[in-house]
Parts: structure tokens; C-alpha cells; sequence
């Protein structure tokens, strides 16, 4: 893993397209894109916001790919099991709230379960469009964000990051927490005014 965190660094902002599609499509590769994206930024700032964006469309890339893995065969899989009234009450929960699990993990920099959640969304027909705006809405501001923690903090970006993964993990379950709060109170809200 050492080996290929510094091959793809040789590689600059390529380095992190390729290693973020490899990621976000399934190959398990945890915390390795946010450090790539801070060891890139941190050695070379003038590439720092290049790396960001180009994360960000491997990301989106890798993401599409394994949503529509699980599209097909998570499709036929649930079909087959909905007769069921637990999968159907995931499927509907799913609908409602699932992308709220795809949005917090894939916004906090610290790795949390996402491809799970990533597979859910294609196996219960959330749109395409609207699972790839959920990913953009995270992503950018997650890799932008450390583009930018490596180009002022430079080698102390990764220590800085280390020592606040507590405060990112409760901060990540807040959110969670919020979004499905307020995702709640306006469905209420739309259903009392119909």
C-alpha cells in the first residue's frame, strides 16, 4: 500500500483521479485519497487545487461505477426478496433518508462506511442524478478542504488531521443525525399542507 501511496504521488493530480476512482469504486483504500490529495498540496501548493478537483471527478467516476454494479445486481437481488415487509421497509427508508448515509461519510475526511451505503442507493433505484449530485455536494468541499489544510499547514496537515478525528467522527454523526431530522420535518410539513 506504502509502495503505491508514493507511486501515485509521483504521479501528482493523476496520482489522485486514479486513486480515487480505485477507491470510490470498491477496492478498499482508507484515508489513502485524503492523504494523497494533503501530500500533494503540502509538496507541491501550486498543484493543490488541480488535485482537489481531479479527486473529486475520480471519485464521482469510481462512485458511478460501483452505484451501477449494484444497480444491476442489487436490483435483482431485492426483486427477489420483497416479499419481505423488513426489505421493503429498507427500501423505503432508503428512499427517504439513504443518501444522507452516502452524503456524511463521503464529506468527512476520516474514513467511514460509505460503500455499503454506495451499493444501497443502487440496489434500491435512487436516480443516477441525484446520487451523483449527493457525491459532487460531498466531495468537493472534502477535497478542497484538505487541498487546502496541505497547502497552509504543509507536512503538519496529516498530524492535524490525526489528532481531530474524534471532533470529525461526532461532528459526522451530528450531521447524520440533523439531516435526517430536518429531512423529517419537511416531508411532515409537506404532507400537512397537501
Amino acid at each position: 500500500m506504502k509502495k503505491l501511496a508514493l507511486a501515485l504521488q509521483s504521479w501528482g493530480p493523476a496520482g489522485a483521479l486514479v486513486l480515487a476512482a480505485l477507491d470510490s469504486a470498491g477496492i478498499p483504500l482508507p484515508g489513502g485519497v485524503v492523504a494523497l490529495i494533503v501530500a500533494i498540496a503540502a509538496t507541491n501548493p501550486t498543484a493543490g487545487w488541480l488535485t482537489a478537483a481531479l479527486a473529486v471527478a475520480g471519485s464521482s467516476l469510481g462512485s458511478l461505477v460501483l452505484f451501477g454494479i449494484a444497480r444491476k445486481g442489487g436490483q435483482v437481488y431485492l426483486d427477489r426478496h420483497t416479499d419481505s415487509p423488513r426489505t421493503k421497509r429498507f427500501r423505503e427508508w432508503f428512499q427517504q433518508y439513504g443518501l444522507v448515509t452516502v452524503f456524511v461519510p463521503a464529506l468527512i475526511p476520516f474514513p467511514m462506511p460509505l460503500k455499503i451505503f454506495v451499493v444501497s442507493a443502487g440496489a434500491t433505484g435512487v436516480p443516477a442524478a441525484r446520487f451523483l449530485a449527493v457525491i459532487l455536494a460531498a466531495r468537493i468541499p472534502n477535497y478542497f478542504a484538505m487541498a487546502w489544510l496541505g497547502m497552509r499547514l504543509g507536512d503538519g496537515a496529516l498530524p492535524w488531521l490525526k489528532s481531530h478525528t474524534l471532533e470529525f467522527s461526532i461532528a459526522g454523526l451530528v450531521l447524520i443525525g440533523a439531516l435526517i431530522l430536518l429531512i423529517s420535518r419537511m416531508n411532515r410539513s409537506s404532507t400537512m399542507s397537501a
